[in-house]
């Protein structure tokens, strides 16, 4: 049988037991990439293809940057640093129209560049965010929809796991992926606050205007903004100039962020060990993904279908931006029905070598890719943000979400337009590096 005939087979079979059996995406693509793989060499071959390249992988040091950045995080969280980000963009923004939902998309950012994660982004700014905004009588539509897309801000801004996860995957520079995504990731935050912004211009009701609050106040809940920005600076700062290696940063941020939480006494043994338990439960399911993603790269590798697959999508006499916009599609759609994160694992092997072969700048596309994944994790009916918000508000119901995220579905994607219109945006801080 032609090599690309069971690649596409592989694929089929791979959906198939996701959907049709449930299985786990990890675990999926470990099954299918290993009995692939024994198929078009050998069960002797694809044993030792599991052990050379999951103990080559595993036991690079390079991989503990993972559980470091989500521990950071979550240590974050647990000492009340989103909790203090929030109350200063309160302050700053919530005496006008829409300004607590402003004050969350601010805090989200704020948040996003120490923690790493769209869901422990989401569930943590929820957590402050809602009661608030349902004391001051805001609509659930405005909401709920502000907080399920302000968390994917968590996806962009670095210490993005996505970002590690691609870099992982296409041996690129982490570092360089970090610091590309600072602007999209800026550019996403101001067009969520000026969807809210428009949103409340158009419907009052929807963002009643918070009390004042006094430049004195302003100032003193600034105080709250200092660890994170500190840290930020501290991790990405020391990566843009050398200093640190991804590794060593996120070492250095947990460090600084346990040393602050508990010399100011914000950190209870009890949020401490949540912080271990969650790092533990996400790392292990990030590690499991790159597993079955590695698995089922080489299986895809050994029947040439991504490369042929490339190779056929260079040579069709369309322009290039319109394969890339059905490439972007692709993601979308793929988003909408199974874990954003999952499907960026399971597609990089056929889509990245595509780009590479188009023409495309490396990093560019990377940071495109990862805004579409974005769009993911919000997207019914699979999107996680929107069952953590859910979760965290029992009585909002899942339409009133679900029609709150289309509102912010058209900032995500004018931001991919105007990166596409001007990449340089996404280059700018990674050509400038030392």
């Amino acid at each position: 049988m032609d090599l690309a005939i069971v690649g596409i087979i592989g694929i089929i079979v791979l959906l198939a037991v996701m959907f049709v059996l449930g299985m786990p995406v990890s675990f999926a693509m470990a099954v299918v990439g290993f009995f692939g793989f024994a198929y078009v060499v050998s069960l002797h071959a694809a044993l030792n293809m599991i052990a050379a390249d999951l103990w080559s992988t595993f036991s690079k040091y390079g991989l503990t940057v993972i559980p470091l950045f989500i521990f950071m995080g979550y240590l974050a969280f647990n000492a009340g640093i989103a909790g203090r980000l929030y109350d200063a963009a309160y302050k700053w923004a919530g005496h006008w129209r829409g300004g607590l939902a402003i004050a969350t998309i601010g805090a989200d950012e704020l948040f996003a560049a120490i923690c790493g994660s769209n869901t422990a982004t989401a569930a943590t700014m929820g957590a402050v965010a809602l009661p608030q905004m349902e004391k001051y009588n805001y609509d659930t539509r405005l909401s709920s929809g502000a907080v399920v897309t302000g968390g994917t801000l968590g996806t962009v801004m670095p210490p993005s796991v996505v970002l590690i996860i691609i870099g992982l995957q296409t041996e690129q520079s982490i570092v360089k992926l970090f610091l590309a995504g600072i602007i999209p990731a800026i550019v996403l935050g101001l067009l969520f606050v000026a969807t809210i912004f428009v949103l409340c211009r158009l419907h009052p009701e929807f963002g009643p205007a918070g009390p004042k609050t006094s430049l004195r106040e302003k100032g003193k809940a600034l105080f709250g903004v200092i660890e994170a920005i500190t840290i930020f600076v501290l991790v990405i700062g020391g990566l843009y100039i050398g200093l640190f290696t991804p590794t060593e940063a996120g070492a250095v941020g947990v460090f600084f962020t346990l040393v602050v939480s508990v010399a100011t006494r914000r950190l209870a043994w009890k949020g401490l060990m949540n912080s271990i338990g969650e790092t533990l439960k996400i790392s292990c399911m990030v590690f499991m993904l790159v597993a079955g993603a590695i698995i089922f790269g080489r299986f895809l590798a050994v029947t040439r279908l991504p490369f042929l697959v490339a190779d056929f999508a260079a040579a069709l006499p369309v322009p290039r931006y319109a394969i890339l916009a059905l490439v972007l599609i692709i993601y979308l759609i793929g988003g909408c029905f199974m874990d954003s994160l999952g499907f960026l694992v399971l597609t990089i092997p056929i889509f990245f070598p595509l780009g590479v072969a188009l023409g495309f700048e490396p990093i560019w596309y990377s940071i495109l890719l990862t805004m579409v994944t974005t769009m993911g994790a919000i997207t019914p009916p699979v999107g996680v943000n929107i069952y953590v918000v859910k979760a965290l508000a029992p009585d909002i119901k899942l339409g009133t979400i679900f029609h709150s995220v289309s509102f912010f579905l058209v900032a995500c994607v004018v931001s991919i337009i105007i990166l596409i219109l001007f990449p340089q945006l996404t280059l700018i801080i990674p050509n400038a590096m030392r």
